[in-house]
Formats: C-alpha cells, sequence, structure tokens
C-alpha cells in the first residue's frame, strides 16, 4: 500500500517557471524513504506540500487514499521535524513536547504516559525541566524529536534534521534514526543533499535535479545500477568515474572507483584498460585513494590493499561485468563486451 502519492504535482510561484512539474510519486506505507538531492531540486518544496505548509500550484496530494485538497496541516497526521530545531525558546523541554498534545485536547494522563514513554526512547528524560538554549545541538533535535513523536503521527517529514550538527553526531543520531524507524514502523519522508545520509539510511531514494525525478529505487539499485549519468556522478564518494568513447553504440563507460583495480603492466584482458599516472594517494583506513591521470581525463580507484604503493606510470584494469554505459542523452543502456575509449 502507499502512504503518500503524489499526481502530476506542478508548483510555481507567481508567474516564475514551476520548481516542479508534473510530479508523480508514490512512497510506501512503513519505509523509510528519503529526498536527495542538490541544492534548489525542490526537494524541501515537496516536503512541505505533503505537509500541508505549501500549497501545489496544481496536481493532487494524497494521504491514507485521501485527497489533501482544502485539508489543513494541523489535520493531516503528520508530524515534521525542521533543521532549525523550532523550539520555543521561553518553555521548558517537557512545555515543547507536550505543547501539541494539549492543543489536541489529550487527557493529562494520557500525555504523561507518552511524554515518558517518548523521552525514554530518546534519551532525554533528564532534560525535561530544563530550557532549550541550556541543550546541545544534539539534545535540541532529539527534543524536537520527541515533540513529533509523542502525537504518534501517521507520517513523519524531516527537512535536513541533522544538517546543523557535527560529523560525529551526525553519524550517531543516523543511526538513532534507523532503530527509530524500525521501533515505530511508521512512514518517515526524510530530504537532505546528503548523499552518504540518503545511502545508509533510505530503504527508498528518490534522487531529485531541477524539480525532476531521475532515479528512484533502492540504495543497492542506486549505486549499482544508475539510469542515468547524474545519478551515476551524485551517488557515491567519491562517484563514478565517466569517460566519453569512441564506440558507436554508446558515448560514455563509467565504473565505481572500488571496481578499479591497478598494475604496473599492462593487462591484455576483456574489459577497460586505461593507462594513467598516479597524481595523489589518499590513506583512508581501511583503504587507499589514487587520484589518476589519464589521457581520458582524471579518475580515481579505491585499492583496499594497503600492503603496496603505487607511484609513478600505472594501469587500471576493470572487469567488462563492472563497466557501465550510457548513450549521447546521458541514459544508462545494456551492458556490453568492451569499452573503445
Amino acid at each position: 500500500m502507499f502512504k503518500i502519492e503524489l499526481n502530476n504535482v506542478c508548483k510555481a510561484y507567481d508567474k516564475n517557471p514551476a520548481i516542479i512539474e508534473n510530479l508523480n510519486l508514490k512512497i510506501k506505507e512503513g519505509s523509510f524513504t528519503v529526498l536527495v538531492g542538490p541544492s534548489g531540486c525542490g526537494k524541501s518544496t515537496i516536503l512541505r506540500m505533503i505537509a500541508g505548509l505549501e500549497e501545489e500550484t496544481s496536481g493532487d496530494i494524497f494521504i491514507n487514499e485521501m485527497n489533501m485538497k482544502q485539508v489543513e496541516p494541523g489535520d493531516r497526521d503528520i508530524a515534521m521535524v525542521f533543521q532549525n530545531y523550532a523550539l520555543y525558546p521561553t518553555m521548558t523541554v517537557k512545555a515543547n513536547i507536550e505543547f501539541g498534545l494539549i492543543n489536541h485536547k489529550i487527557p493529562k494522563k494520557e500525555r504523561e504516559e507518552r511524554i515518558l514513554e517518548i523521552c525514554n526512547i530518546v534519551g532525554i528524560s533528564d532534560y525535561l525541566m530544563r530550557k532549550p538554549s541550556t541543550l546541545s545541538g544534539g539534545q535540541r533535535q532529539r527534543v524536537a524529536l520527541a515533540r513529533a513523536m509523542v502525537k504518534k503521527p501517521e507520517v513523519f517529514l524531516m527537512d535536513e534534521p541533522l544538517s546543523n550538527l557535527d560529523a560525529k553526531l551526525r553519524s550517531q543520531l543516523r543511526t538513532e534514526l534507523i532503530e527509530l524507524h524500525r521501533r515505530l514502523e511508521t512512514t518517515f519522508v526524510y530530504v537532505t543533499h546528503d548523499q552518504v545520509e540518503a545511502m545508509s539510511m533510505g530503504t527508498d531514494i528518490v534522487l531529485l535535479n531541477e524539480g525532476k525525478i531521475m532515479q528512484k529505487g533502492t540504495p543497492i539499485e542506486l549505486y549499482h545500477h544508475p539510469k542515468n549519468l547524474f545519478s551515476a556522478e551524485f551517488i557515491g564518494t567519491p562517484p563514478m568515474n565517466i569517460l566519453t568513447t569512441e564506440d558507436k553504440d554508446s558515448a560514455y563507460v563509467g565504473f565505481r572507483p572500488e571496481h578499479g583495480e591497478l598494475f604496473k603492466t599492462f593487462q591484455d584482458d576483456e574489459g577497460l584498460m586505461l593507462e594513467g599516472t598516479v597524481v595523489t594517494h589518499e590513506m583512508l583506513g581501511s583503504e587507499i585513494l589514487y587520484k589518476i591521470d589519464t589521457k581520458q581525463g582524471r579518475v580515481n580507484v579505491k585499492i583496499f590493499d594497503l600492503d603496496h604503493l603505487y607511484e609513478g606510470k600505472i594501469y587500471i584494469y576493470v572487469e567488462k561485468e563492472k563497466l557501465c554505459y550510457f548513450d549521447e542523452n546521458q541514459v544508462a543502456i545494456r551492458k556490453k563486451e568492451n569499452a573503445y575509449v
């Protein structure tokens, strides 16, 4: 069953060109769906339209098969977590969490039970009588999560909730959000520009660019089977290496950095063989990332053999099964036998 459906949704401001045009998207019930893409691609606008904070110019949005036309944000059975926490500074943590329950006329005994349960889950039970200004960024975000969770909504909407946190805390809260999703078994829709967040957290990923869906699928599908050059170059750290070809059946060939093998001598075998020169190597703990200049341009290669360091002239070999091909319209095509670059 689909929890959320967007049918032919468009969004334009005044007489400016549409930033979302004829968008069709179905979000599965119970999924952790991540909307990811570069700044300005329309992902936050989509989230705000689902929430009812922005009105779609045309098209229809359904939640639980009910059309959201004329349905106020407070009546959509959703909860939203923002990038900037949006906490009331003069209220205690408990008052911030309780505020929405009071507005919905939840009895006091049930309010107390919900707050205790949720605060134990997110680990903020010791901070209930403190003001937000006395909390760290991570603690404030947990308060924002608790405020959303305590409503027991059908859908959680999250707009870059971790972007203001440092790297270590982001990693910790990513894990906690994954565990939270599994525990609640609720639909999460999460917006980020960080493809690492998308790949590590999402059960389903929607990759957007200029208001259009470039690809939708699981993290594995997007990583190993990109449907176009944009997907290939956006997903992955570093992204897929893309080279132009001289083959009549394809315009581009690509390979992931970890699929390249390095040799000091030419390897006469099927697949892709490039000659190049090592520019730099970066020790990344469990792997070494090489930047190598070739006649076709600079490529990245990840090697997991830490006992041997390559310098100078080098040959890069990629098995034919690991190659991805794209046509002149930058759309993926079937894999071929050999690459001619």
